[in-house]
């Protein structure tokens, strides 16, 4: 699969979604035939490919495709990892950022995979809650480091633009194991993603 960054759609899936997006359109008084709509179904199709295609990766594998031993034995820290997913509630976006650490223990992994994990169980159909354990969890799972630790900050547009319309609330999420469920490892983890060192 080519790694998530090119729109890549299933043609056969493409046509079912456009009928049912035209009935869609129908549905809220639109026309599907006038001209700033011809094409909408057909890239509203391609887009939710897009934007679900994490159902079609494996994390794991990406993981296990750049792991290296090695000794180093301090925290690895990737922050403000950016984050784009669909709420499976409403099917609206939130977005945000993420921080994910480990600390290896023998093992460390390519730095690229972790936002690319990242962005394989975002691009699904989610919850935040859900998102944060499945990260942690994957890494822990295939890293098996001494602790690993993910904070995640995201704006959701079921809250901003519907329901109760709260434009400048954020939510946080956080999970942990091993070392970070200790104070002193935690607290550098969380004054880390707090500090601007560049």
């Amino acid at each position: 699969m080519n790694y998530l960054n090119e729109e890549i759609s299933n043609e056969e899936l493409t046509a079912s979604m456009i009928a049912h997006y035209e009935q869609l359109l129908l549905a809220v008084g639109e026309h599907p035939d006038r001209e700033g709509l011809m094409k909408t179904p057909e890239r509203a199709a391609k887009a939710l490919q897009f934007l679900t295609s994490g159902y079609e990766a494996d994390p794991e594998g990406v993981l296990r495709s750049a792991l290296f031993k090695e000794q180093y034995s301090e925290m690895v820290l990737v922050k403000d990892i950016e984050i784009y997913s669909l709420c499976e509630h409403h099917i609206l976006p939130f977005f945000g950022k993420a921080h994910v650490a480990y600390i290896p223990n023998g093992h460390i992994v390519g730095l690229s995979k972790i936002p690319r994990v990242v962005d394989i169980f975002a691009r699904r159909l989610q919850v935040q809650e859900r998102l944060t354990h499945e990260i942690l969890d994957c890494i822990q799972q295939v890293l098996q480091p001494i602790g690993a630790a993910i904070v995640i900050e995201a704006r959701h547009m079921c809250m901003m633009m519907r329901g109760v319309q709260k434009q400048n609330s954020v939510t946080t999420t956080s999970a942990f194991t091993g070392e970070f469920r200790k104070e002193e490892t935690r607290s550098e983890f969380l004054n880390l993603i707090s500090s601007k060192l560049h």
